[in-house]
C-alpha cells in the first residue's frame, strides 16, 4: 500500500525531503499561494504549526501558480514573502503543480485518495488542504474555504503525540 511517506519532494531551499523522515507524524499538506484571496491563511497554517508541532503536525506547504498565475516569484522571493508577511516558519516546500499530468506525485497521489466534490480528482482553487495520519494515510481533504483553525479537531483526533 503507498502512503505519504512513500514520496519525496524538494524543499524551498532546494533540499530533498524524504517524507519517509516523517513518517509517525501527522502531515497537514497545502497548496498555497503568495496573491490569492485565501493568503492570509498563511496567519492561520503558522498557528496551527506553532500550537501542534511540538505534538507531531507538520505542515507541509507547497506553492503554485496553476490558479490565476498567483504565485509567480521565484522559491526565494515566496519563501520570503511567507516569512516577511505572515512569520512562516513551518516547512515551505519548492514551486509544483498540483494539477495535470505534470502534477508532483504527492498530489497525484493525495487526489486520488481524497477526491474532491463529485469524486473529481482535480484541485480546484489554492490552499486545498489534506490531513494525514501519523500512518501515511489520507484522513480528510478540506477545501480553500476551510480555515486552517477549522481544522484543530480533525488535527487533534490523529496527532500521535496528543
Amino acid at each position: 500500500m503507498t502512503t505519504a511517506y512513500d514520496f519525496d519532494a524538494v524543499a524551498i531551499d532546494g533540499q530533498t525531503l524524504h517524507l519517509k523522515d516523517l513518517s509517525g507524524k501527522a502531515l497537514l499538506v497545502v497548496n498555497t499561494a503568495s496573491a490569492c484571496g485565501f493568503t492570509p491563511q498563511f496567519a492561520g497554517l503558522e498557528a496551527l504549526h506553532q500550537k501542534f508541532g511540538n505534538q507531531g503536525l507538520v505542515v507541509l506547504g507547497f506553492p503554485c501558480n496553476q490558479f490565476g498565475a498567483q504565485d509567480k516569484g521565484s522559491d526565494g522571493d515566496i519563501a520570503s514573502f511567507c516569512q516577511k508577511n505572515y512569520g512562516v516558519s513551518f516547512t515551505m516546500m519548492s514551486k509544483v503543480k498540483v494539477n495535470g499530468p505534470d502534477a508532483h506525485p504527492l498530489f497525484q497521489w493525495l487526489t486520488k485518495e481524497a477526491p474532491g466534490i463529485l469524486g473529481t480528482q482535480s484541485i480546484k482553487w489554492n490552499f486545498t488542504k489534506f490531513l494525514v495520519g501519523p500512518d501515511g494515510v489520507v484522513r480528510k481533504r478540506y477545501a480553500p474555504t476551510d480555515t486552517p483553525a477549522s481544522l484543530d479537531g480533525d488535527i487533534e483526533a490523529v496527532l500521535p503525540l496528543a
